[in-house]
């Protein structure tokens, strides 16, 4: 089964600073209905104004997860360390209790805008602080996986995140671990079929619950730019 969430329909925020889309319940928007869904707690799309910055905060145990679309961002904790990362880079923090962490848009005159994820982090499972890598371009790359294979992000809960870069009319099919997953459409649109032969489509800043399905495959409508986060538990 397959549940669309359009852009229109998540939750928004102009602060002049800060425009953002919060397609689950997020600091002023909430929505009893829409707390995460499985492991992934947060799928936010946020645009900083040129020089803008993200204060200090303390998080919840979960890995933290930053794809710039476009500029350059900068993140510092409260242990005295900082990584810079910048479009075409895909950034992993696993936060610690007790340690606070900030962002800067470093540009003075560009804007920065990224997709962050929030995934639960496992208790028992300790991984690096700060993990990054570059985007392939490639038709589908496994961005972060429970085991950092294929060179992937190393995440401390069992998620696949794929990043997809399709051409019009190409298509892809995945094999999914189990009953969940979610795809957000970045740019472009696509229709995502399953074996059931429900069709579903998605475009700009659309996303989609995946529930239920063993396989499914896109079929890009457009240029495609997506990411599929296959939770299966």
């Amino acid at each position: 089964m397959i549940t669309t969430r359009t852009a229109k329909q998540c939750g928004q925020a102009d602060f002049g600073w800060l425009q953002a889309r919060y397609t689950f319940s997020f600091g002023h928007y909430f929505d009893p209905k829409l707390l995460g869904y499985a492991s992934l707690r947060v799928l936010n799309q946020e645009v900083l104004a040129p020089g803008a910055s993200f204060q200090p905060r303390t998080y919840p145990k979960v890995d933290i997860l930053n794809l710039i679309l476009e500029g350059e961002a900068e993140y510092r904790d409260s242990e005295g360390n900082h990584v810079q990362a910048k479009a075409g880079e895909a950034l992993l923090i696993a936060t610690q209790p007790g340690i606070s962490y900030s962002e800067h848009n470093l540009s003075k005159d560009k804007t920065l805008t990224r997709l962050q994820l929030w995934l639960d982090a496992c208790p028992e499972r300790e991984n690096p602080p700060v993990q990054k890598i570059d985007l392939l371009g490639d038709k589908q790359q496994l961005l972060a996986s429970p085991d950092a294979s294929t060179n992937s992000l190393q995440l401390r809960q069992q998620v696949w995140l794929h990043h997809i870069e399709l051409d019009k009319g190409e298509r892809l099919s995945f094999q999914l671990h189990g009953p969940r997953a979610y795809l957000q459409s970045i740019h472009g649109t696509v229709h995502a079929l399953t074996t059931a032969e429900e069709k579903e489509a998605l475009t700009c800043g659309d996303g989609a619950f995946i529930r239920d399905e063993a396989n499914i495959t896109l079929v890009a409508d457009t240029p495609l730019r997506a990411l599929l986060i296959d939770l299966p538990v």
